[in-house]
């Protein structure tokens, strides 16, 4: 299953998003509204929780130096990649877009679609907290 969130521009550096999203913790910024958890366990990785939902441990899996930071699921229960790329279009601003990746069954998958998409798309609206 491949989602992508909206593009959002934002009045920062590529260098600069890129910094934020390489540091864990600011990943808490992003979240939505319904957080019931978030919890940095290491430099490179953090478990958050939604209400209603099973907590998620995420691991930074690859970053490439000021346009793409990739996390993936720290649990091969639920094997997926959330990346979110970064195009410079400005010295002073950016474009951010996310595209979550990730191999469930059918029925899983028509499960989870919608509420992955809110959360990803979430996500982004809420990058210039960064």
């Amino acid at each position: 299953m491949n989602l992508e969130s909206p593009k959002v521009t934002l009045e920062k550096s590529a260098e600069e998003i890129f910094n934020a999203l390489t540091d864990v913790k600011n990943f808490e910024k992003l979240m939505p509204d319904n957080i019931a958890k978030f919890e940095v366990l290491g430099d490179d990785i953090f478990v958050f929780g939604l209400k209603g939902m099973p907590e998620i441990k995420l691991k930074m899996k690859d970053k490439t130096a000021f346009s793409k930071v990739m996390l993936g699921a720290a649990s091969d229960k639920l094997p997926f990649n959330l990346t979110a790329d970064i195009t410079s279009l400005s010295p002073t601003s950016s474009e951010v877009q996310l595209h979550f990746e990730g191999e469930f069954n059918a029925m899983m998958a028509m499960m989870i679609k919608g509420p992955i998409s809110k959360f990803i798309e979430t996500l982004v609206q809420n990058m210039h907290k960064l």
